[in-house]
Order: structure tokens, then sequence, then C-alpha cells
């Protein structure tokens, strides 16, 4: 019985993953955002509980790929897509999923086709998936930003728009371009080749986890100090001490 308990945890996984999808569709990116990190939360729970009771299995890595495919690959994806339609219209607009589509192929509408540029980060996040599922080099370590990684650095942009109720960030985030920017990097990050360490403790040491104590106490401090806004910076400072750890190494 206990072996279908990781399975099952990942399962719930991919319902958070189908209900965010049809919040975000529906562009209640909010509520969107809520399931993802529900969603986040049973990813990280089933490779532990698969450890913890020692059943960890080819099935279970390929499910929870798939359930990464649609709560941190699909969701990303639209709502990247809603708000490069945003963008377009200078504001928020429930109905953009709607309107887009026939205006993307040439009829009537006010958005065109950029809106689905946003999916690059689904594509994106497919290719890496797929990468990681037949690399065996990412035990202690990932290759590329992670999937949830990159998800909630997307998801954090509405949740500023809606609660940090600053003109200057919500002018900045409905840009078009920095939101075209933000998605060629997001594609970027998730497929380079980049070693960035994982949050895996094989103790609670703090000589052997040094960098992932440090990373955990500063990405505190910031959400406490700077809420939603801190997920971009807490983002950035992953991939920066990570570079920093690979260069400290090289020297060693």
């Amino acid at each position: 019985m206990r072996k279908f308990i990781p399975n099952l945890i990942t399962l719930l996984n991919v319902f958070c993953g189908c209900i965010a999808t049809v919040f975000a569709v529906s562009n209640q990116l909010e509520l969107a955002a809520v399931f993802v990190f529900l969603g986040i939360f049973f990813d990280f729970f089933d490779g532990l509980a698969a450890r913890l009771l020692g059943v960890q299995s080819e099935l279970g890595v390929q499910l929870d790929s798939l359930a990464d495919m649609i709560t941190s690959g699909l969701v990303p994806g639209i709502v990247m897509f809603q708000l490069l339609g945003m963008s377009m219209t200078g504001g928020w607009n429930a109905d953009s999923l709607t309107q887009s589509i026939p205006s993307a192929w040439g009829f009537s509408g006010s958005f065109g086709a950029l809106p689905f540029f946003g999916f690059l980060i689904t594509l994106a996040s497919a290719y890496r998936l797929a990468k990681f599922n037949i690399d065996e080099n990412q035990v202690s370590s990932f290759i590329g930003l992670p999937t949830p990684a990159n998800t909630l650095l997307i998801l954090s942009l509405p949740l500023i728009l809606f609660n940090q109720n600053n003109d200057v960030l919500n002018a900045i985030i409905l840009n078009q371009w920095f939101l075209i920017g933000l998605t060629l990097l997001s594609a970027y990050l998730l497929n380079a080749k980049i070693a960035l360490f994982a949050l895996k403790f094989k103790n609670w040491g703090f000589k052997d986890n040094a960098v992932r104590y440090v990373f955990i106490i500063v990405s505190l401090v910031l959400l406490t100090t700077l809420g939603y806004l801190a997920v971009p910076f807490i983002i950035a400072f992953y991939v920066l001490l990570s570079l920093g750890v690979n260069l400290t190494a090289k020297q060693g």
C-alpha cells in the first residue's frame, strides 16, 4: 500500500495543475497561482515521501514529469499568454483568451498573434522535462532552471500586479517588450547548461549545506520585506548563487 502514497501525492499535483489551468484560461490568475503553489508543494513532497518510504520507482519519475508538464509547463504558458494580451489592451481583461484566438488568425479582435508567444515557455518546459528524464547527472544538482522555479517566477507577475499596488511596477510588468524578453530569458534558463544546486538535504549539518541555508535565510528575509516582489529576486539570487558556487568549485 505504501508504494502508492508517493504516486497519489503526484496525482494531487496533476489535479492542482488542472484546476490552475481552468483559472488561468478564465484569467483568474490569482486563483491559478494558488493552485500552482499547491501543486508545487505536492511536487516537493512526492519525492520526499518516496525516499522516506523507500519506494522510489521509474513509474514515479515519469509520473512526476507528466505532472510538472501541466502545473509547471502549461499553466505558466497560459499566464504569459494572458499577460501579453493585457499588455496590448493596457489593463485587465477577463475575456482575453477567448477574444485573442479569432484575431490571431486574422479575424476581428484587438490582440493579434503576440499572446501565443507566451507558449514558448510551455515548449521550453516540455523540452527540459524530457531531457531531465534521460539525464543521469541531475541527481544532486540541476542543469538549467527547474520548471517549478520558473513557474514561480512567471506566476509572481500577476500577484505583484494585484497586491503590490505600484504604478511603476505595473507599467513594467505590462510592457510588451519586458514580457517578450522575460519569455525568451525563461526559455533559455530552463535549458541552459548551468549547474544549479538542489534543495535536497542529505543531513542537517551547516557545513555540508551552507549554500542551502544561506539561500533559505535570504529568501525568507526577502519574502518578509518585499512580499510577492521578492520572488523574481529570489530566483535571480538562486541562479547567481549557483554560478558563484560553480566558480568557487572550479577555482578550488
